[in-house]
């Protein structure tokens, strides 16, 4: 089984946090975006997963390299695909066509989610979905009466279906899925000037392959400071069995209330820290109260009550306000 992640894009809805570093690199509840996806991911994989692949763009070594990490921490193989230019999903798949041989599942790196089952590898392909009040914003599926995906609808003005269709995919022949990408490419086949993996999957589709859903329990956004906030909230209370408070942290007269995540070498000072609240490594909290919200790493804060905040990297903050989203460097006194 291969992975392909595709996450090159720019993360413009969550600026300013993503403009030093790449979206699926933001750490939700204490592990990278990305790395909370393929672990999920892998979780509900009935068989070993091989290789996993990233296709980003001019993110840097570092990046590279931690990418690589993450993959090598969860028993595969790690790949760096290039994609130069944004050109649609289905080019931006494409770039993994290495990969793209055998059972093969594409997941978009803004989707974090909950799922109870594991995925039937034995059916031509798996489109995840979730159940949505209002359709009329996503990509859609409908269903006959057996069960398998009919038609895929792009933002339908009319109801037609609930089940929005979240950017997670299983394949069962990746190698078929490379030529009906690379059909697109060239032919030309575009939608809104990009080209689309709805189009290889509607090819694939009547020409028999079948398309079942797979329903998620629920499905998580990070596509910008709300939603990412309560995304941090949500992977708290999912994951509170995995997160401890390290030995590292130095605790004065200060209150965690759980669920929160605590980094290595934490300083709390007078401080109430909790519910649903992620500090990042080597973080200093003095005299604030903070609850729901998400502070990254090296990040000093003194003298603050922070509610829904969203604060980045190394930033100092000592000013009067409930809730900030402050990129990486920021300062305010």
């Amino acid at each position: 089984m291969n992975i392909i992640i595709p996450m090159a894009g720019r993360g413009t809805r969550l600026r300013p946090h993503t403009l030093v570093t790449p979206k699926p690199l933001v750490n939700i509840a204490g592990k990278p975006i990305v790395e909370w996806l393929v672990k999920d991911l892998i979780a509900i994989c009935p068989e070993k997963v091989e290789n996993i692949g990233f296709i980003i763009g001019d993110f840097g070594t570092a990046v590279e390299q931690q990418l690589l990490a993450i993959a090598d921490s969860l028993g595969a193989k790690g790949h760096i695909f290039h994609q130069e230019v944004a050109l649609g999903t289905a080019h931006a798949i494409l770039c993994a066509k290495d990969l793209l041989q055998g059972k093969t599942i594409v997941a978009f790196a803004d989707t974090l989610f909950r799922c109870n089952q594991t995925i039937d590898t034995t059916k031509d392909g798996v489109i995840f979905v979730q159940k949505v009040a209002d359709p009329k914003a996503f990509g859609v599926v409908k269903l006959s009466s057996d069960g398998y995906i009919t038609d895929f609808v792009e933002k339908p003005q009319t109801f037609v279906s609930d089940l929005a269709i979240i950017g997670i995919y299983y394949f069962k022949d990746g190698a078929y899925l490379n030529s009906e990408l690379q059909y697109l490419i060239d032919n030309e086949i575009k939608e809104k000037g990009e080209y689309q993996l709805t189009n290889a999957m509607e090819n694939m589709k009547n020409k028999g392959s079948q398309f079942f859903p797979g329903e998620m329990q629920e499905w998580l956004d990070c596509g910008n400071k709300q939603a990412t906030v309560y995304t941090n909230q949500r992977m708290l209370n999912i994951k509170k069995d995995e997160l401890q408070i390290p030995a590292t942290i130095n605790n004065v007269n200060s209150i965690i209330i759980q669920p929160c995540f605590i980094g290595e070498s934490v300083i709390l000072e007078n401080a109430v820290i909790g519910p649903n609240v992620s500090i990042g490594n080597n973080s200093v909290i003095k005299n604030s109260i903070i609850n729901n919200s998400l502070i990254q790493n090296n990040t000093h804060i003194t003298n603050k009550v922070l509610n829904e905040a969203m604060v980045g990297m190394f930033v100092k903050l000592n000013a009067d306000a409930e809730s900030w989203s402050l990129g990486d460097y920021s300062s305010s006194n």
